[in-house]
């Protein structure tokens, strides 16, 4: 298992949670308590997102948003609108505290009404074998379609009926978890937008017609879709010249480095000395140190260490496994070495931080 999946996949508390939005202007919904990460992409017309403290970002059709911000965010149709609905503990509020009245979904994973004018009507804005004026996405037919995923083109906007105006959105929201969470979160800024591209677009393309369906095993394949999409943006994020990735994550794209981290989150608990590592990835040792510390920003063992503390945080206050256990699923065949490790590391012995609490999480936000 390479890296970034192995990141992904021990930060995650449970799978994603997919919505679409469809709304014609004016429209704007404040998250206060937004999930660690959020993808958000604009599948048609546009949208204004802005973060806590900063300033407001236009998202054209086909950007996604990656946002880490832990005070939350706006999206709107503009940036002078605001908020209609505030989403706080997983239900949505009118900005006057008072719940908002519930809707029906025009699609399923859907919010927003029915869009209807005259000869064009869309209840369901994506998805295999949907016809008519103008509605776009895999096996559509109609005079205004406009190509995959109802991302814009001359016949108008995708899944509008041609109406001018209207935004689809894709939103995706991510429960992540722990001290491992943390370093996928260092990938990115508060918010982080990746322009409309020929790979991302075939990745929403397939989640966006995914979401409009109801069927066996639904949540598994659009959690899934919802990994391809964030995959791919983050790499994409990560070659922009404003992104700055913490230095393992540029140290991947070299093939001994690369290999040697695979190696590690592979099998932490294995005895790697910096010999071994450096015969699996074909390098003398003094050429493979200088060369994962050069590229990594620390040497292979103490990366090795701190990725093991870092498991360790986590199992301590995930799971009731004693302290000698989780010293073993680390690497660690003396308990006492091991607490001595993680109070370097964590500034605590292994029992106080199980009885410590963990930072407060960021909350839902997944009404919409």
């Amino acid at each position: 298992m390479d890296v970034l999946t192995d990141l992904l996949h021990r930060a995650r508390a449970q799978n994603a949670l997919v919505r679409r939005l469809i709304r014609r202007p004016p429209w704007g919904m404040a998250y206060a308590d937004a999930p660690p990460l959020t993808v958000a992409a604009t599948l048609g017309g546009h949208a204004w997102i802005r973060v806590a403290g900063g300033a407001p970002t236009r998202l054209a059709a086909g950007d996604i948003a990656l946002v880490t911000a832990p005070g939350g965010y706006t999206i709107a149709d503009d940036a002078a609108t605001a908020p209609e609905f505030v989403i706080r503990d997983g239900r949505k509020y009118l900005p006057t505290g008072a719940p908002a009245p519930a809707h029906p979904m025009p699609a399923p994973r859907t919010y927003g009404t029915a869009i209807t004018e005259t000869d064009a009507t869309v209840a369901d804005v994506t998805g295999p074998g949907v016809t008519g004026p103008g509605v776009t996405g895999p096996g559509v037919v109609g005079p205004d379609a406009t190509g995959p995923g109802g991302l814009p083109g001359p016949g108008g906007l995708p899944g509008t009926g041609g109406l001018p105006g209207v935004t689809v959105m894709l939103r995706g929201a991510y429960e992540l978890h722990g001290e491992v969470a943390a370093r996928l979160l260092d990938l990115l800024p508060p918010l982080a937008v990746v322009p409309a591209g020929p790979r991302t677009r075939t990745a929403l393309d397939l989640l966006s017609a995914e979401a409009a369906r109801d069927e066996p095993g639904q949540d598994a394949v659009l959690a899934r879709l919802l990994d391809l999409v964030l995959v791919i943006a983050l790499r994409a994020w990560c070659t922009r010249p404003e992104a700055t990735p913490p230095a393992w994550y540029r140290a991947l794209g070299d093939p001994a480095i690369g290999e040697a981290l695979r190696l590690l989150h592979e099998d932490p608990a294995h005895r790697w000395t910096v010999a071994s590592l450096a015969a699996e990835v074909g390098m003398s040792r003094a050429a493979f140190a200088q060369r994962f510390a050069a590229l990594v920003g620390r040497p292979p063992l103490g990366y090795l260490t701190d990725w093991r503390m870092t498991l360790a945080a986590d199992l301590l206050r995930d799971t009731r496994h004693s302290v000698a256990v989780v010293a073993r699923r680390v690497g660690y065949q003396d308990p006492f070495a091991f607490s001595v490790a993680f109070r370097r590391a964590r500034g605590r012995t292994p029992s106080a931080w199980r009885g410590s609490a963990p930072e407060a999480g960021r909350g839902h936000g997944h009404d919409a």
